[in-house]
Order: structure tokens, then C-alpha cells, then sequence
């Protein structure tokens, strides 16, 4: 019998296979999503907003293979966390959404959703995971709203007063639309701020 040992599998990155068979229908492939970049159907009560942003590489170039991945709670600050007993006030809604960055030119994603409300005296938030090429795991970060009292999230205040910036998504209002924009920086002087979970 030999006593050789085998090697350890070497580790492999997240690859963009994520994004292709994750969000299938967006990248044109004849299967359906479970999940797409609209968290809620047209019924749902709550303020309707859209998280836009791109991914960045240390260099400032658009990532064009990274899958993002939104989880929040509804306007009255309910997560959905069983089915099917989901409660009636959210039965219209998923509270969860998974876009791919390569499907336009800018390599942007655009969320469908509504305004979180507050969750155990947090400030309203959403969670935010994010697969992507060159990375071993996956990696977690917040959006905060530029219009929330944000002063007294227990979360945000651990992350150091001058990077809390890359936390904020910043409110602009396009004809009567309500946008959000939160770009996502890997590394350089703006590099956003993860979570160890």
C-alpha cells in the first residue's frame, strides 16, 4: 500500500458561470429564472424604488460576469422566511432578487422593489451578496438609503466614519421615479465595505 498522500484540490474562483446558469433568462437561454431582478409583483404595497449600480475592478472598469444578489425585508420591515405560511401583507412579494452583470453594454444591474422598512431598530437596509469572477467566496455588503436616518444603525457605525460612503446608495428622482445608485468598487480609493458573516 502506498503512503503517498494525495494533494489538496487546488481552491477554484467563483466563475462566471454564476451569472450564466443562475439568471439563465436574462442572458438570453431558453430557461426560466427562479429568480430575477424583481422583487415584488405589481400589487405590492410600499414605495416603488430601483437599485442601479454597476461592479468595478481596482482598475475602474465595469465587471461584465458578477451576479448580484438583493435580500430585504417589505415596507413594514417583515422578512419573508417561510412558505407557504408568508403572511397576507407580503404574499406579494419575494423580498429577494439575483441579476447578472453582462447583459448591457455598461454592465449594470437594475433592481424592481420597494423601500425596506426598519428591522429590530435598524436603519432601513438592503443585504447584499455578490458572486464574481477571481473571488473564493462569496462577498457581503449592505445598501443604506442617502435619505434614512442612518446614525443609529448599530452595523453602519462599526465601519469607520470615512468609508461608510460606500454603504450609501444616493436617492435621484427621474420623473416621478425613485432611483437608488450603489456601485460597488472591488478595490482602489472608493473599494466598498464586506462583511465577514
Amino acid at each position: 500500500m502506498s503512503t503517498e498522500k494525495l494533494q489538496q484540490t487546488p481552491s477554484q474562483t467563483v466563475g462566471p458561470f454564476f451569472a450564466y446558469s443562475l439568471t439563465a433568462a436574462q442572458y438570453g437561454y431558453d430557461f426560466n429564472s427562479i429568480i430575477n431582478g424583481s422583487l415584488l409583483s405589481d400589487e405590492m404595497p410600499g414605495e416603488r424604488i430601483y437599485i442601479t449600480g454597476s461592479v468595478f475592478d481596482g482598475n475602474g472598469n465595469t465587471i461584465s460576469d458578477a451576479m448580484i444578489e438583493l435580500w430585504q425585508a417589505d415596507a413594514d420591515g417583515n422578512y419573508v422566511t417561510q412558505y407557504p405560511n408568508i403572511p397576507i401583507s407580503n404574499i406579494n412579494f419575494k423580498g429577494f432578487g439575483r441579476l447578472g452583470t453582462g447583459t448591457n453594454a455598461e454592465h449594470q444591474f437594475n433592481f424592481t422593489t420597494v423601500k425596506p422598512g426598519s428591522v429590530k431598530a435598524q436603519a432601513p437596509h438592503i443585504d447584499v451578496i455578490l458572486f464574481m469572477r477571481g473571488s473564493l467566496h462569496r462577498l457581503n455588503t449592505r445598501i443604506y438609503f442617502s435619505d434614512e436616518l442612518n446614525d443609529a444603525d448599530i452595523l453602519l457605525n462599526s465601519v469607520e466614519a470615512l468609508r461608510q460612503y460606500t454603504l450609501i446608495a444616493e436617492r435621484k428622482e427621474i420623473n416621478n421615479t425613485i432611483f437608488y445608485h450603489f456601485d460597488i468598487h472591488m478595490q482602489g480609493e472608493k473599494e466598498t465595505v464586506f462583511f465577514e458573516l
